[in-house]
């Protein structure tokens, strides 16, 4: 395990894209993106468990979210490929106009590995996107063998719904709308996503660098991102999970900032301790780590997740160090 006490964040001026090319598959007539990062030698059938990503819904936010994380793997020498898709509304993918929910995006990301893969998985999960893999367990239990946590939210907004009727309304409000149009436009700005990323998501503000702020303004150019992004504000991700979670059958290793907060007023001041420990009572094969950072850990502190994680990979026989 990482010294709790160290917190060390990549020298930007080290974060190149990635290099690799986009590679596109069709899922229910929508063309959808990812890219796969395969180790750099030996034999690709010895290379173990893929794993998967889901990036978080956001103001820009597409697999870009990963490339810190993906550069740490590789130059530690780990040979699991990493595959990570843009969701459909977000990054290269098709961007229709739809009421997202994690049913949808599930059943992308299930159609992903059945016919891009072709093998059980590792997902690697970043906040909110937790649902998703939740119905992607439920659905296509034979398609995880494992699930990796990036600050989930708080078990008291994965266990409480939000009102139906309030979601469709916050929907229809934002929803192809001057007011929508207006907000978006705002929301793109570099003066919003500083104040949002230093308020929300970042411990420190000086992690909220140029790099992370040219992502998000380059990956929401496009105004049509804007229907994932309303479709997470309407709260169609919000429900009752407790049921699905104590039904959860692939080992989850859940990992929280130290400084985790929430934007929702439900579970708004919990700690991170309070947090894992509500984690650790209610799913069966869980356990849970406490680094450095607040809630967006592969970026933050990515030396630090990437230890955590492999240990509990290594601990689960699903790690695949170099030869």
């Amino acid at each position: 395990m990482p010294d709790s006490t160290t917190h060390s964040t990549p020298n930007p001026d080290t974060i190149v894209t990635s290099g690799v090319e986009t590679q596109f598959y069709t899922w229910d007539g929508h063309r959808c993106a990812y890219e796969v990062h395969q180790p750099d030698h030996g034999n690709q059938q010895d290379s173990g468990t893929p794993i998967v990503t889901l990036h978080p819904i956001g103001v820009g936010l597409c697999r870009r979210f990963w490339d810190r994380l993906t550069l740490e793997w590789r130059d530690r020498g780990y040979r699991n490929p990493l595959y990570h898709p843009d969701l459909l509304g977000n990054g290269n993918s098709a961007l229709p106009c739809l009421p997202y929910t994690p049913q949808d995006w599930a059943a992308q990301i299930s159609h992903f590995i059945q016919t891009q893969i072709g093998q059980p998985v590792i997902l690697l999960v970043q906040g909110a996107s937790f649902p998703i893999a939740i119905e992607l367990a439920k659905a296509n239990p034979d398609l995880i063998a494992a699930i990796v946590l990036s600050g989930p939210p708080s078990w008291g907004v994965m266990t409480q719904p939000a009102n139906e009727t309030q979601q469709n309304l916050s929907w229809k409000l934002f929803f192809n709308t001057f007011l929508g149009d207006w907000f978006y436009r705002y929301a793109r700005t570099e003066r919003f996503l500083t104040s949002f990323s230093v308020k929300q998501l970042f411990d420190s503000s000086e992690d909220v660098d140029r790099e992370w702020l040219s992502t998000l303004r380059t990956h929401s150019r496009d105004m049509n991102t804007r229907y994932a992004v309303f479709a997470f504000l309407a709260g169609f991700w919000r429900r009752d999970y407790s049921d699905d979670l104590s039904h959860l059958q692939p080992p989850v290793l859940a990992i929280f900032g130290e400084q985790a907060s929430s934007i929702s007023k439900r579970g708004k001041t919990d700690p991170a301790a309070k947090r894992m420990a509500d984690y650790l009572a209610h799913i069966p094969r869980a356990q849970g780590q406490i680094i450095p950072g607040r809630n967006v850990l592969p970026y933050e502190s990515t030396a630090e997740f990437v230890s955590v994680m492999t240990d509990f990979l290594q601990r689960h026989d699903l790690l695949a160090a170099s030869l």
